[in-house]
C-alpha cells in the first residue's frame, strides 16, 4: 500500500464506529427552542461540546464526536443540510441523506443530544440575515463557490447562538472552512473554543467525505491521485524543498487527468502567497472526479 498524507486512517467509509459508548437511545430535538432548552440542561452538569454536521455520517464524523467527548462532558451533534452553502441546486439535491442511519451512529458513539432542525426551523419566513467573513473566505473555495462561506458563517453563528456550546469540533479536511470559523469566532467574540480534529482517511488514503458515496469504482481509483499528490509534496518538504513554485509543480504532477480547480501551497494563516520559504505552509487541492468534487489538504511544517 502506498503511503498516504499524515492523518488518521480507518477501515471503511461507513465502517466500524470507533467509540465504545452505546446507550439504548439518543435524544433528538428539532426546534431551536427545544434544542436550546436541552443544551441548557446538559450544561448544568458539565461542559457542552458541539459537532456541527450535514449528516451522511461516517467514521470521520465519529472521530469528531470522540474528540468532543474527550474535551467535554456532553456531546451535541447537529444534523442539518444547509441550503445556504450550496450555490448549485442540483448539488444540494444530490447531497446524501440518511437520518435514521445517522441517529444510529450517534447512538453508538454515545452522543447526548442530536439537533436535527428543518429548513423552516433554521430559516423561517422573513429570515433576512447573512453573516459574511472577508479575507480568508475569498480565495479557493470562496472563488469557486461564491456565497458558500456566507452560508457557512450564517449557519454556524445560528448553531452557536442556539446551543451555546463551550466548544465545537471541526475536521481538518475542510481547512479553509476552519479558518473562516476561527475568524468568525474571534471577530464576534463568540465564547466557543474551536478545536480541529485530524483528517480521517480510508485504507487507500482517500479522505473520508460524505460525497465519496457517489464515486463509482473507476472514479474512486482516479480520485486517489489527490492523496498521492499530498503525499508527494509532504515527501518533498521532508527532503528540504521549500520554494512554493517547486512544491506546487510536484503537487500538480500527480493530478494530471483530473479536473483541478486549484492545487496551491500557501500561508496557512492567511491563505495567501507565502512570503518566507522557511515558514510553514499548507497544500490545498480541489478537483472534480466524474461528477464529484473533492477537497483535501496537508499542513507542511
Amino acid at each position: 500500500m502506498p503511503p498516504v498524507p499524515s492523518s488518521t486512517r480507518c477501515a471503511t467509509a461507513r465502517g466500524p464506529i470507533s467509540s465504545i459508548r452505546s446507550p439504548d437511545i439518543v435524544r433528538v430535538v428539532h426546534s431551536p427552542a427545544d434544542a436550546s432548552l436541552a443544551s441548557d440542561r446538559l450544561r448544568t452538569t458539565g461542559r457542552v461540546v458541539m459537532v456541527p454536521t450535514m449528516g451522511a455520517l461516517h467514521d470521520g464524523h465519529v472521530s469528531l464526536m470522540d474528540r468532543a467527548r474527550a474535551l467535554g462532558d456532553h456531546v451535541v451533534v447537529s444534523i442539518f443540510v444547509n441550503p445556504l452553502q450550496f450555490g448549485d441546486a442540483s448539488d444540494l439535491a444530490k447531497y446524501p441523506s440518511d437520518l435514521d442511519g445517522d441517529l444510529d451512529i450517534c447512538r453508538r458513539a454515545g452522543v447526548d443530544l442530536v439537533w436535527a432542525p428543518s429548513i423552516d426551523h433554521m430559516y423561517p419566513d422573513g429570515f433576512a440575515t447573512r453573516v459574511s467573513v472577508t479575507g480568508v473566505s475569498e480565495p479557493f473555495e470562496g472563488r469557486h463557490r461564491p456565497g458558500h462561506f456566507d452560508g457557512v458563517a450564517t449557519v454556524v453563528t445560528k448553531l452557536f447562538a442556539v446551543i451555546r456550546p463551550d466548544g465545537a469540533v471541526f475536521g481538518a479536511k475542510d481547512f479553509q472552512q476552519v479558518a473562516v470559523i476561527k475568524r468568525l469566532s474571534a471577530d464576534l467574540g463568540l465564547p466557543v473554543g474551536i478545536d480541529v480534529a485530524p483528517t480521517v482517511r480510508d485504507h487507500d488514503g482517500l479522505a473520508l467525505s460524505s460525497r465519496n458515496a457517489r464515486l463509482d469504482p473507476a472514479s474512486r481509483s482516479r480520485a486517489l491521485a489527490i492523496p498521492r499528490s499530498l503525499t508527494a509534496v509532504e515527501k518533498a518538504w521532508r527532503s528540504g524543498v521549500r520554494h512554493t513554485d517547486e512544491l506546487e509543480t510536484i503537487l500538480a504532477a500527480e493530478l494530471l487527468g483530473l479536473d483541478v480547480d486549484y492545487a496551491s501551497v500557501v500561508d496557512p494563516q492567511t491563505l495567501s502567497t507565502r512570503r518566507d520559504d522557511h515558514a510553514p505552509a499548507v497544500a490545498l487541492v480541489a478537483a472534480t472526479v466524474g461528477s464529484v468534487r473533492l477537497i483535501d489538504n496537508t499542513v507542511l511544517d
